[in-house]
């Protein structure tokens, strides 16, 4: 046995709660698709050891996987059968009864991110977690400086960030969606105090919003094309199918989203971007 298994460290996770994990991780878990591409791209293809069925990048790696079963139903059987020595978990996408039957018996870290800042914290201790102090750090900076040069839209512009179908729902506050949002420059009528983080709305609560936008996300629901139409027909203002990815991913897939989000803007100014040329 490799001498660092007996070494380890004490640590806060994002949620507040004190945890005890080795020093270097060996075998992790990984219970949140961005956090899953994360590891990925910080080195640790070799020590991670499962993940969920909804994780997708990078794609040829993450099939080599194990799947433990949804963000909110967890294979207990399986991940057993893995014995890892640190699951890593997020307090929305995750389930609190499963993410307490889990650490009554493994080291589970537990991020909160509702914001830019919180995911760049995220990073940089998950890097500290699992021995990646540098290129967690490298990565961290290079989002921050990529979304420090994100233009913002000329004019303020009422969006809606649809993200379900039946009923009806949108990104509301306290989400990392609506500081997306906010950070192009979109105001985000749905992000009222008390209106909560994804409210369910009418299609007359919807045109009383008086939206100069309609974004319809790829994810959790997966809009399309026809979905767009359907919109337009029952919704006076423009719609736009967008990478719900972009929005929503708050692992290193947000050194890609800035890119994406100034393309959009751009695009929404009627000006070219010199990724499309």
């Amino acid at each position: 046995m490799n001498l660092w298994h007996s070494e380890r460290q004490i640590v806060i996770d994002q949620m507040g709660r004190e945890l005890t994990v080795p020093s270097r991780p060996q075998r992790i878990i990984s219970l949140v698709p961005s956090q899953t591409e994360l590891l990925f791209d910080l080195g640790l293809a070799a020590v991670i050891v499962g993940r969920t069925k909804f994780c997708l990048h990078p794609t040829a790696k993450v099939r080599q996987k194990p799947s433990v079963g949804g963000t909110k139903q967890f294979r207990f059987d399986l991940i057993d059968q893995l014995q890892p020595d640190l699951i890593i978990g997020n307090k929305e996408e995750n389930y609190q009864a499963g993410i307490e039957r889990l650490a009554a018996q493994y080291p589970v870290w537990m991020s909160d991110i509702t914001n830019l800042a919180q995911a760049l914290a995220m990073i940089r201790q998950v890097g500290k977690l699992v021995d990646r102090k540098g290129p967690a750090e490298q990565l961290a900076a290079a989002i921050e400086k990529e979304f420090a040069t994100l233009p913002r839209l000329s004019r303020p512009r009422r969006v809606g960030y649809f993200i379900w179908q039946n009923p009806y729902m949108v990104a509301g506050q306290s989400t990392f969606i609506h500081d997306m949002l906010d950070r192009c420059g979109f105001v985000n009528p749905f992000a009222e105090e008390g209106s909560g983080r994804y409210p369910e709305l009418t299609p007359d609560q919807i045109r009383a919003a008086n939206l100069d936008l309609i974004l319809l996300a790829s994810e959790p629901f997966p809009f399309a094309e026809k979905h767009r139409q359907m919109f337009l027909t029952q919704f006076d203002c423009p719609v736009h199918l967008v990478d719900g990815e972009m929005f929503s991913w708050y692992g290193s897939r947000l050194l890609l989203a800035a890119a994406y989000l100034q393309q959009l803007i751009l695009g929404l100014e009627g000006i070219a971007h010199p990724m499309c040329s």
